[in-house]
């Protein structure tokens, strides 16, 4: 078998520059390869850099991505976008588009996992640590990453290879149980390496231990959920087992011990509340809100954007999601201040509108999270470039591109431009906010659920003013659709619950546009519910990758057939 084909799982990717060798010297002091690096705490740096990176590699284009996906899948977003925006609209209806849609988003997560495991194989070369601790900390970093890739993966797609070392193997899926084994393992590596001080000890934007400790426990809800298991067998090399208990543990340890808490008001976590816009928006005005953007202590983990986003370098060093969730048509900005514009992805579905206000009336996290476009935004033209499609009277608030009065008084593309004094003016590279992937709020929320308590619940309850309530099941279901709505959340817990099949048929026959005209949402290749029994809400593996594996990688179940691809409208 020809060796190139045989790689098809590791990248081999630039982590490090490298150039000629200096002429007429036989050592290599410009090339850096396994043997002379790292060496130094300058080097380490360096490979958690690069492990770090493939998260923006893959949202280079968001619509490849598993918080994309997960977000379109989920019964509270339709799919949205132009009438030959095919991939959002079949993430949605659980379709594909294309032979290899989600190819950039499989190589950027290998890449990652590739890097995590050279770290993990050579960081102890380094010298010059000024601890144990300092070592351990680069180390468990190492090992979230890994688990934190491999459990993106395991979601999307349900079994992947598990590729555990840098020399090039062609493997088939990992069993269910090997593969959260091996991510529960990593997790435990983890909280047991890295730094048991409070979150604010390591850099923004790099895990903690109490991030893989919430990690760990929305791992275990996921698989004991979705596989009807109560435990997580560790590796059978380690032995033993991550149980309930543990967890729980774990979780009160993050809240007691890891420094991070609630924002005073929810509103605040969200971009419409920043300094440049915040008194310009009839919602916020007068009310004292202020983004916590910077130290942000709900932020448990965090996708880091800057402003290096170019065409030439990679624009998924901006938010590329703000893009994404603009809403479509290049209108005034005027008329749609203070919400940009984009492409219009992920329309609310009036269900959850509806629902939330027949639940919870005084719940004020419902207006903070969802635009009602005809109150709101009363000269707001539908249809977009004329060609928007499952548009609906609501949009999402908490990851939408935003705008802010420049200082001549005209609204600017992003309130980035404003906020951040940038001396670029682009709608599409210029979202600088980060992608917060784990709130604290979600850790209570955890906690409630698996000790059957209602304090996290109450908690986070509280800041919303709202009452206490008892635990029960349908009260936390309640709470966590309201309180991470359109944060990527949503599509796994419903899965793990397995409500998924009958909430996501709930979506035919909705109010929705298409091309500014009214209709309603259609069944498409079988309707939403026999989608979902047929490929158990996992994607199609890109084709590109079942072929390189010649045989030895098999597509998954539901994807085999004409009536797997979507065909548009």
């Amino acid at each position: 078998m020809d060796m190139k084909k045989i790689i098809y799982l590791t990248i081999f990717v630039a982590l490090f520059f490298s150039s000629c060798e200096d002429f007429l010297d036989t050592e290599n002091y410009t090339k850096k390869t396994t043997a002379n690096f790292p060496e130094t705490i300058e080097d380490a740096e360096q490979m958690l850099t690069a492990i770090y990176n493939a998260l923006n590699v893959a949202t280079n284009d968001p619509a490849n991505t598993y918080l994309f996906a997960a977000q379109m899948a989920s019964d509270d977003c339709l799919g949205g976008g132009g009438d030959n925006d095919y991939i959002e609209k079949a993430f949605d209806k659980l379709l594909n588009y294309g032979v290899s849609a989600t190819e950039a988003y499989w190589t950027a997560y290998y890449q990652g996992i590739y890097r995590a495991n050279t770290a993990i194989e050579t960081l102890d070369n380094c010298e010059g640590w000024t601890s144990v601790e300092q070592c351990n900390q680069f180390m468990g970093e190492a090992y979230f990453m890994r688990a934190y890739f491999y459990f993106e993966l395991a979601q999307m797609y349900g079994q992947v290879p598990l590729v555990l070392e840098t020399e090039p193997v062609n493997l088939p899926k990992a069993e269910v149980n090997e593969l959260y084994g091996q991510i529960a393992s990593d997790l435990k590596n983890a909280i047991e390496l890295m730094y048991n001080q409070p979150y604010t000890a390591v850099e923004s934007g790099h895990a903690t231990k109490w991030a893989a400790q919430a990690l760990m426990a929305r791992v275990y809800l996921f698989y004991t959920g979705y596989y009807n298991q109560s435990s997580i067998a560790l590796p059978e090399e380690e032995g033993g087992s991550i149980s309930e208990s543990q967890v729980i543990s774990w979780l009160e340890d993050c809240i007691n011990n890891s420094g991070h808490g609630l924002v005073s008001d929810y509103r605040n976590l969200w971009a419409y509340t920043n300094s440049a816009t915040v008194e310009e928006y009839e919602y916020t005005k007068g009310q004292g809100l202020n983004w916590v953007e910077d130290g942000n202590q709900e932020a448990v983990f965090a996708i880091k954007y800057s402003v290096h986003a170019s065409w030439s370098t990679n624009i998924g060093y901006g938010n590329q999601y703000c893009l994404y969730y603009g809403l479509r048509g290049g209108q005034d900005y005027e008329k749609t201040f203070p919400f940009g514009q984009g492409w219009g992805h992920g329309p609310v579905n009036p269900n959850l509108w509806n629902d939330w206000a027949a639940a919870e009336p005084n719940d004020m996290r419902r207006e903070a999270s969802i635009i009602h476009i005809p109150t709101e935004l009363p000269d707001y033209t539908y249809g977009g470039w004329a060609d928007f499609m499952e548009e609906t009277d609501y949009a999402q608030k908490k990851y939408i591109a935003v705008t802010a009065r420049g200082a001549d008084g005209t609204v600017q593309p992003t309130f980035d431009i404003v906020y951040w004094g940038l001396a670029t003016d682009n709608m599409q590279l210029d979202h600088l906010r980060d992608l917060t992937t784990i709130r604290f709020s979600d850790v209570l929320l955890m906690h409630s659920e698996l000790t059957k308590t209602a304090d996290g619940i109450n908690r986070v309850r509280s800041r919303a003013g709202l009452s206490s309530v008892s635990y029960s099941l349908e009260a936390l279901k309640n709470e966590r659709r309201w309180e991470l709505a359109f944060e990527s959340v949503r599509w796994g817990d419903l899965r793990r619950w397995g409500d998924a099949a009958e909430q996501l048929a709930r979506q035919e026959g909705v109010a929705i546009y298409n091309r500014g005209n009214p209709t309603t949402m259609q069944a498409f290749n079988g309707g939403y519910k026999a989608r979902y029994e047929a490929t158990g809400g996992f994607f199609k593996i890109p084709d590109s990758q079942v072929a390189l594996s010649e045989g030895v990688l098999e597509q998954n179940p539901g994807w085999e057939t004409v009536d797997s691809e979507f065909s548009g409208w």
